[in-house]
């Protein structure tokens, strides 16, 4: 039986970075501290391997008034996001695309707050030291600096601009602009090397001369911090007081073949077979197949645990934009936390391939589910839907779009848990550019479901996937579509245009008018009438809306029409019958 099993998975502590880090932050005559510092060095050695360790601070501007929360959520989210980043990212694009998406949260959270003159707005210096390299990405004015051989070098330059009379201003802030313009640099780093992180609490009151003075004593990094924060409040600094330091003991040997340089290129695997092993995960099954991916149901031979494996397909082993998207939807399913949606695994083994691994879930697509079980009770119908909107709500959490929502890459269990699959379509705000590289034959999504606009090429964002929710929601209840099987066919706004909404009662004559009229709001061809939030779809379909229950003329009124005909059809049948008995008793 053929064997794919990886022999490099004998990783000493030669082949691996060591450092002692630290970090230290007070308030210092301030009453409340807006910086935020975190040193994050990797238990795994697989992470320690491909992520490398991460030394960030962020100082809080108090002029915007939310600066502490910009700086702790900025330090917190980045540690979080970078190590959840696909392992064959570089690091920089791993963290630009991460800031990317800081930023822009940060923005907008501004922007929710403008009349109130809330603003989220922080400075950001983060270092991540990999292999035998040390980059920085910094935006602002707290600094980063590499202390060798009694020499400071600061590596980072401060945003500011100069207003006079001895006074500056930030030029330059996460949160300030929807799009972030951050410094990115990278340098050599040897053993011995120190590397700093300082907030202006402290290079604005110590000298270089006095850093040097700090650095150069023998010392463990946190009694560095604790030194330098103590000097900067001696020297009266008026300002928070924060640094972080990492002192570089071993680096791992350089290599030929260079870890990072394996990654990038993994190979496509083959079609595999059961029993066939890869990476330590012995093939049990396959559960899927199509022209663009296989999905197998694999054990860990390490834990006996099932898990999913998907793997590309070997039609697209020169397609570097296919390959590109595949490696970003681990990414985007580690971003999102939901009981509802289904969990990548991460991964602590060296991958020999290219593929990625999720936790099983034994059940079947609501798709089947719905042809098993048709036109379920209302009360378990609405209890799917609601599992789905939670869903999309952790995504919507993250800025994130599923845009391809329908009833094959959603789960049932047997205890009717449901679970959301499948981020080969994915949209992230902020770094669009990386999840739609290219001009694509058709949209991502599929026709059934998906918002008319976004398969016109137009992203209608959250309401996109609300109406992907309304249409599923339409179906449980009837059995059909909202639209009917035509729109699989529509192909422009023309054609959108010729389309009628089928009242669900015509299919399931017990639906009331007001569950009806919110389907047909949640799926209106017109986005402007749509639905704007999961929560405002939800209300409507679980309590009626006294605004459904007014007359509609294109409607009701025909209706009322057709009452009058038989009313008055009755009239004239019982006066002809008065007038016959009348006739007849003369």
């Amino acid at each position: 039986m053929p064997d794919f099993d990886s022999a490099d998975d004998n990783a000493t502590a030669s082949t691996l970075i060591s450092v002692d880090a630290g970090c230290a932050s007070i308030a210092g005559r301030k009453p409340v501290n807006e910086d935020a510092v975190q040193v994050s060095i990797p238990e795994a050695e697989y992470a320690l391997t491909t992520k490398g360790v991460c030394l960030i601070i962020a100082d809080g501007v108090s002029s915007a008034e939310a600066g502490q929360e910009a700086s702790q959520y900025s330090v917190r989210t980045f540690v979080e996001e970078y190590y959840r980043t696909p392992d064959t990212w570089s690091v920089k694009h791993a963290g630009q695309k991460t800031l990317s998406s800081i930023n822009l949260n940060l923005f907008k959270k501004s922007h929710a707050f403008t009349h109130q003159e809330k603003g989220f707005l922080c400075t950001f210096s983060g270092l991540v030291i990999k292999s035998r390299t040390l980059h920085f990405f910094h935006a602002g004015d707290s600094r980063v600096y590499r202390f060798r051989q009694g020499e400071l070098a600061q590596l980072s330059r401060d945003h500011t601009v100069n207003i006079g009379a001895g006074k500056s201003i930030l030029s330059r802030a996460v949160g300030m602009d929807n799009d972030l313009r951050v410094d990115y640099g990278k340098a050599p780093i040897e053993e011995g090397d120190i590397l700093l992180l300082t907030t202006d609490g402290i290079h604005d009151f110590l000298t270089s001369d006095e850093l040097v003075g700090v650095l150069a004593s023998d010392e463990n990094a946190q009694s560095l911090c604790d030194t330098l924060v103590a000097r900067a409040k001696a020297a009266n600094s008026d300002d928070n007081i924060s640094c972080a330091i990492a002192i570089v003991q071993h680096l791992p040997h350089e290599s030929r073949d260079d870890f990072n340089t394996k990654l990038t290129r993994l190979p496509f695997p083959p079609h595999l077979e059961p029993g066939m092993k890869l990476d330590g995960y012995r093939v049990e099954q396959e559960l899927f197949a199509s022209s663009r991916s296989q999905v197998y149901l694999v054990t860990d031979l390490d834990t006996d645990q099932q898990l999913v494996m998907k793997t590309p397909s070997m039609n697209y082993v020169d397609d570097i934009h296919y390959i590109d998207r595949f490696i970003q939807e681990e990414w985007i399913g580690k971003r999102i936390d939901s009981e509802h949606v289904v969990k990548i695994i991460q991964q602590n083994r060296p991958r020999s391939c290219l593929y990625y691994l999720m936790e099983y879930v034994p059940g079947v697509s609501l798709e089947r589910w719905m042809k098993n079980n048709p036109l379920p009770a209302p009360k378990l119908a609405i209890g799917l839907v609601k599992q789905i909107a939670s869903a999309l709500q952790a995504f919507h959490g993250m800025d994130t779009i599923h845009q391809d929502l329908k009833p094959a890459n959603i789960l049932v269990d047997d205890s009717m848990h449901i679970k959301v699959i499948d981020f080969g379509s994915v949209f992230v705000a902020g770094i669009a550019e990386v999840f739609i590289p290219i001009e694509h034959i058709g949209a991502l999504g599929t026709a059934t479901y998906s918002d008319p606009y976004y398969l016109q090429g137009k992203n209608t964002g959250i309401q996109g996937d609300i109406y992907a929710l309304a249409t599923i929601t339409y179906e449980l209840f009837t059995g059909g579509l909202p639209y009917g099987e035509k729109i699989q066919d529509c192909v422009n706004s023309r054609d959108f245009d010729k389309l009628r909404y089928h009242n669900a009662n015509r299919h399931n004559p017990i639906i009331p008018l007001w569950f009806d009229r919110a389907l047909e709001k949640g799926v209106t061809l017109d986005e402007t009438y749509r639905y704007r939030s999961l929560q405002d779809f939800l209300q409507d379909i679980t309590h009626p809306n006294p605004g459904f229950l007014q007359d509609d003329p294109q409607v009701d009124n025909s209706r009322s029409y057709f009452f009058w005909q038989i009313m008055s059809a009755f009239w004239v049948l019982m006066l002809v019958l008065v007038v016959f008995l009348f006739s007849n008793s003369g």
